[in-house]
C-alpha cells in the first residue's frame, strides 16, 4: 500500500481527534492485517470508489465509543445509546472529509460513500492487491482503531506501470 494514500488519513485522524477531544493523541500500534477484519466494538465503514478504491473502518471499544460520544455531545451517554453509534459515524465522516480534501488537492477523483455501521463480527479480508493497514490512536478516552484497505483503481495502476512508476 502506498504511503501517499495512507498519510492523509493518518493526518486527518490525528487532527480531528486532537480537536474533538482536546487532549494529546499518540499513534500506538501499526500493523498489516492479512486475516479477515475482526470488529472490536462500535465500527463505521466508509467505502471509496474511483481513482482510489477500498474502505476505511473506524472501530472503538464500546466504552471508548461512549466516552468519545459523550465528549462530543457534552453530556454522559450510555454505551447502548444510538447517539454513540451516530457519533462514531460522524467521527468517520470528519476524518474521511479531511483526508479526501487532501487527496482531491493532489488530483485524485473518487466517490466517498456515506459511513455505515459495521455490525458483523468479521469484515472484509485483505487481498493480494489490497493490503489492510491497522493503526491505533491512543487517546485520553481510549483507543481508536483505523483499518485502511485502499488501492489505486486498476486503470491508474496500468497508467503508472506504463510510465515506469
Amino acid at each position: 500500500m502506498k504511503m501517499e494514500l495512507i498519510q492523509p488519513f493518518i493526518n486527518a485522524a490525528d487532527a480531528v481527534l486532537l480537536q474533538g477531544l482536546q487532549s494529546p493523541i499518540e499513534i500506538g500500534d501499526l500493523s498489516m492485517e492479512e486475516e479477515a477484519y475482526r470488529r472490536k466494538g462500535v465500527a463505521a465503514m466508509v467505502q471509496l470508489t474511483g481513482d482510489i478504491e477500498g474502505r476505511v473502518i473506524f472501530d472503538l471499544a464500546p466504552k471508548t465509543a461512549a466516552s468519545i460520544a459523550s465528549q462530543f455531545a457534552g453530556t454522559e451517554l450510555p454505551e447502548s445509546d444510538s447517539l454513540v453509534r451516530e457519533a462514531v459515524c460522524e467521527l468517520a465522516n470528519q476524518i474521511i472529509g479531511n483526508a479526501v480534501a487532501t487527496l482531491n488537492d493532489q488530483g485524485f477523483h473518487f466517490r466517498v460513500h456515506p459511513p455505515e455501521l459495521h455490525t458483523s463480527e468479521h469484515g472484509p479480508k485483505s487481498t493480494a492487491d489490497t493490503e489492510a493497514l491497522v493503526l491505533c490512536f491512543d487517546t485520553s478516552r481510549g483507543s481508536v482503531f483505523m483499518n485502511i484497505a485502499l488501492r489505486y483503481h486498476a486503470s491508474m495502476q496500468q497508467a503508472a506501470a506504463g510510465n515506469g512508476a
